[in-house]
This record gives structure tokens, sequence and C-alpha cells, in this order.
């Protein structure tokens, strides 16, 4: 048994959602290492803020839940970035500016030396829209090739490529998307919509493929099985939105991956956190005492 908890990197954008009640903290990575850290990993935010007030809230915040927070790199030109979430029945809509600092992340020798010590690492297509940042996690992603490496593929508005889309699969062991986001990326690359899941765990050599269904949950493919979580609910707060639930289930998927879980097991705790935090309002609601792995491990 291990002395220390599992080093888990969110890697790529840090910002600020300005949804209808308020600022609240995002960028799908920062989520899934906010949850993760919930979990009782030591997850870390490897991303790049402003020198403005925004920037220093962020890590007043992730510090005020105990997070290290000394691989996000502070930009003196670029403002913290911003997304405009506007809500549509409980489901968002993304306005998100460009300019922003988490696209001139930079590579230096402490996100080197984080690349190879760490046990997994989250990255998505949103945070390599830019050269800089893509090259950045792009090497990032290559020096840590002893840890879980879980592509996040979140389409949002012209931010990705066919070429980053077959990348990013590649540089993976685990792929995650949602239904939608599979009828745009198979067909970019060329694998046609029948049987797409089987045919990219192959190409990429995939340990494993997460397609996230909404409210009918996770599924987790293998080359040669399928694992379906167990249903959740709970009761929706006031101003509940989706926000942050598909980074829930990543947060899972990476807690199960580090301790070698079954797949079952992993399957239902990603369909518990992502069914919590869309029950409420923001990506990183404090998840209560009930909703936590036995004993954290």
């Amino acid at each position: 048994m291990r002395d220390s908890p599992p080093l888990i990197v969110g890697l790529g954008e840090a910002l600020y959602d300005l949804l209808p009640t308020g600022p609240a903290l995002g960028g799908a990575p920062l989520n899934a290492a906010v949850q993760a850290h919930q979990l009782g990993n030591n997850a870390v935010v490897a991303s790049r803020i402003g020198r403005d007030a925004l920037g220093q809230a962020l890590l007043d915040d992730l510090a005020g839940r105990g997070m290290d927070t000394s691989f996000i790199q502070r930009d003196p030109h670029a403002p913290t970035g911003t997304v405009q979430v506007t809500l549509r029945d409980g489901e968002p809509e993304y306005d998100i500016t460009h300019g922003a600092a988490w696209d001139r992340l930079a590579w230096d020798e402490p996100l080197a030396g984080l690349a190879k010590r760490c046990d997994a690492v989250c990255f998505g297509t949103l945070g390599q829209r830019l050269e800089l940042a893509q090259s950045t996690i792009r090497q990032f992603v290559t020096a840590a090739s002893q840890a879980v490496r879980l592509f996040d593929v979140n389409l949002r508005q012209d931010d990705f490529s066919a070429a980053q889309l077959e990348a990013g699969c590649r540089a993976a062991s685990i792929v995650k998307m949602n239904e939608a986001e599979l009828a745009t990326v198979a067909p970019l690359l060329g694998l046609g919509q029948a049987w797409a899941i089987p045919k990219l765990i192959e190409r990429f050599e995939l340990d494993l493929f997460v397609l996230t269904r909404g409210k009918l949950g996770t599924a987790l493919h293998t080359a040669d099985s399928i694992t379906l979580g167990q249903a959740a609910r709970f009761a929706p707060e006031p101003e509940a939105d989706s926000v942050g639930a598909g980074d829930a289930c990543s947060a899972a998927i990476l807690h199960g991956a580090v301790r070698r879980w079954p797949l079952q097991q992993t399957a239902d705790l990603a369909n518990r956190l992502g069914a919590f935090v869309a029950s409420r309002q923001g990506a990183t609601p404090k998840f209560p005492a009930e909703l936590l792995p036995s004993g954290k491990n």
C-alpha cells in the first residue's frame, strides 16, 4: 500500500465561469483536479492565470481547499480566462473569451518535474487551442509516459481540429467524450459512425474509452467489454446546472484508474459524482461525506 495519495494533474485551462448566479471556478482540467482532491488524491492544477484580481481569487479559492497552487503560472500581460455561461433548462451554453493567460502556458522545469512524477494527468482540447499552450501540453503528456493520461474531449466553439484530436487520442491511455462529441469526432478522424468506439480503441491502443450519456450515466468501453455505471439521482437544489458533471466523471475515472479498481466500481462512482454535481450550482460543489469512497481509498 502506498504511503502518499496518488498525484493527479489537471493540465490546461483554469478560468472563471460567469454563471447567472455569479462567477465560479471553471475549466475542465481544474474542475477535475478539484474533484479528485475531494476524493483524497494529491491533485494539482497546472495552468496559467493573469496578475489580476480574478487570478488571485482563483489561487485563494484553491488554497482554501487545501490544494497546492505552485504549478499555476502568472502572466504579466494576459488576463485570467473567463467563460460566459448561459443556461437553457439547466444545460450550459458557453461563450469563451480569447487571449486568456492559459493560452500562454509555458513549458518550464517545474512542469517537467511534475510530468515525470505524476500518477495521472487530465488534459483536453480547449487548453490546446493556441500553439504555445498546445506545445506545452503535448510535451507534458509525452513526458508523463508512466501516468494514466486522460484526454477529455471538450468541443467548444471552433477551438479544435482533426489534427489536434488525432494527437490527443494518440497520446492518451484513456479518452472521454459525450455522445454528441463522438458523432463529431468519428467522421473527423475518418472512422465513420458505425462501430466508432471499437475503432477508436483499436486505432489508438486505448486502455479505456469513456462515453458520458447525460442522465443515462457513464459507459466504460475496453477492447472486450462494456461496463455501465449504476444509475444515481439527487434532488436538485434551486438554480442547479449541469456544469462540471462531466469533469466529476473524469475525477472518478482517474481515481479508479490509479488504484486499479474494477471497472464497475469506477463507473458507479462516476455516475454518483456526475449526478451530484448536476444537482448543484457550479462545477465544484463540496461532496458530502456519504458520496466519497469508503476511507477515500
